[in-house]
């Protein structure tokens, strides 16, 4: 069977976390979490903060932006129950909006009309690493006074107009589960602090509402209880394991990227025939080749070909349910507008497999699947 997916390991990761166990400390913020941090300032040239997860990162969002009961927060409802949770969590009301059906993101000309007295934040999406319309979502936020949150959860290592995801907004948020470009061990993420005004605050929310960063830099003479918090820290075996993966950080991308243009080049006759639609880069986007998806006719096509491609052992899935047909997303939330492209868009689209390393029998064994589907 060939596999969806394979979660990333360049075979340094072992090493990283032998030498941790060997070190005198595994709990959060030690050596190795340096290191990733340096890694990213260096590359981002924002303040970050390692988590245990993107949904934790998008949560300590949540709490720095001061979401409370009755603000309202907008974001595309095609993405994952974690753009959403974090918000809900803090007693927001989640405004969906529809979907460009070129990039599958967030339709920037629909903001604006969503907005509301009670509208506090916007949650851009970049879905498959390939960035919303930024700089239409910021001219809209700083007219509206409202915050950004970039969930770029599927984004590191793509760029808008040169500028990486996640640093263009007031916050963004990466995520290094298994399923994505990078991980940390299976579950991980990053908090991206892009505004001054959070900066201090971000490290008191992410050290269970004390200062004790403050205090190990030797700013305060002792740590106490400050603010709101929770416990924000992932393990030095976390990022022992990440760091093995930013070592190799453009030799994974290199990989992928080959991949994703295999299937890209492969498929372009079935697009000009108007058979599938294959993904849109905007001209001012590079993305990082985090999922090559194909959008067929319609539902029924769509099961179809999964079922004749798991036939042949290669495993493919669709994504999202848009959240604003969940029980949970009709409770917390409501769609503004028409819903044109949110749910039809979403059951055309398959994902193919894609990972780092995967054999050149393995994809071009794909394309030649999904090019005899089509006859």
């Amino acid at each position: 069977m060939i596999q969806f997916n394979k979660y990333c390991k360049t075979g340094t990761e072992l090493t990283y976390i032998e030498e941790c166990l060997s070190s005198d400390k595994i709990s959060g913020d030690g050596m190795y979490t340096t290191k990733c941090k340096n890694w990213f300032e260096s590359k981002l040239g924002s303040k970050v903060l390692l988590t245990p997860s993107c949904t934790a990162a998008l949560e300590m969002a949540a709490l720095l932006v001061n979401i409370e009961p009755g603000d309202e927060v907008i974001m595309p409802s095609y993405t994952f129950v974690s753009t959403a949770n974090a918000f809900v969590l803090r007693g927001a009301k989640i405004v969906f909006v529809d979907i460009r059906p070129d990039t599958m993101n967030i339709d920037e000309t629909k903001i604006e009309e969503a907005i509301t007295e009670k509208t506090k934040a916007i949650v851009p999406v970049h879905y498959a690493g390939v960035a919303c319309e930024m700089n239409t979502i910021m001219k809209i936020a700083e007219k509206w006074n409202l915050v950004v949150i970039e969930d770029a959860a599927q984004g590191m290592m793509s760029t808008y107009e040169g500028k990486a995801l996640g640093t263009i907004g007031h916050i963004g948020a990466y995520s290094f589960h298994e399923t994505k470009n990078y991980t940390s061990g299976g579950e991980g993420g990053l908090l991206i602090i892009n505004d001054e005004h959070y900066k201090e605050r971000s490290e008191i929310i992410r050290e269970k509402g004390t200062n004790r960063s403050l205090f190990f830099r030797g700013q305060v003479d002792k740590y106490t209880w400050t603010d709101v918090g929770s416990s924000y820290l992932p393990s030095e075996l976390q990022a022992a394991y990440l760091y093995g993966q930013l070592t190799y950080s453009k030799e994974i991308n290199d990989s992928r990227l080959k991949v994703w243009h295999h299937y890209y080049n492969a498929f372009k006759c079935l697009a000009d025939a108007g058979k599938v639609e294959i993904p849109y880069v905007p001209p001012t986007c590079e993305h990082n080749a985090h999922m090559f998806y194909l959008k067929l006719k319609n539902l029924e096509e769509r099961s179809e070909f999964i079922s004749i491609l798991k036939s042949n052992n290669v495993s493919c899935v669709f994504h999202y349910i848009p959240l604003h047909s969940s029980p949970a997303g009709k409770k917390f939330g409501v769609f503004s507008g028409e819903d044109r492209y949110t749910t039809v868009e979403s059951e055309k689209l398959v994902r193919l497999p894609i990972y780092y390393g995967m054999e050149k029998k393995d994809y071009t064994r794909v394309a030649e699947l999904v090019l005899g589907f089509f006859g």
